[in-house]
């Protein structure tokens, strides 16, 4: 018996999208105020959702107190109150833009390597509001 478990966590951080190679005309034109020169910045939450078989013995299908562990190492403590800009090298300027999408794709592999044995990454889904999300499967449609 397989069980999909999802914890949340929030953090706070500020981004700007922008390309170097871009006037600034360019990139308000493309990017509206999320280009401003400054960044702006939301509340983040992502939601982490594993897979596991629940155990006979103990009933969960994960090791949450570890899930949480790692959620805290991997995103929390490195993103809560920061630039991501400036706090990611892969976001720096000429970098991937810290959209959504790439945010995720960058927490992907840090997550999934520190998953709690017996359990696997199903997706990440990273809310920037209470209007929008992005779901994101590893490069795999979601299950």
């Amino acid at each position: 018996m397989i069980a999909h478990l999802t914890r949340e966590v929030g953090f706070a951080a500020a981004h700007r999208y922008a390309r170097p190679d871009w006037s600034d005309a360019r990139n308000r034109e493309v990017f509206g105020p999320c280009s401003n020169p400054h960044g702006h910045g939301h509340s983040y939450r992502l939601a982490v959702t594993v897979a596991g078989t629940i155990s006979a013995e103990t009933g969960f299908s994960t090791d949450l107190g570890a899930l949480d562990e790692l959620l805290r190492r991997v995103v929390v403590e490195p993103l809560d109150h920061q630039h991501l800009n400036h706090v990611i090298p892969e976001f720096a300027d000429g970098g991937s833009i810290p959209t959504s999408e790439n945010i995720l794709v960058h927490l992907w592999p840090r997550i999934a390597a520190g998953v709690p044995a017996g359990s696997r990454l199903v997706r990440l889904r990273l809310y920037e509001d209470a209007s929008l999300y992005v779901d994101y499967a590893g490069g795999q449609a979601p299950e």
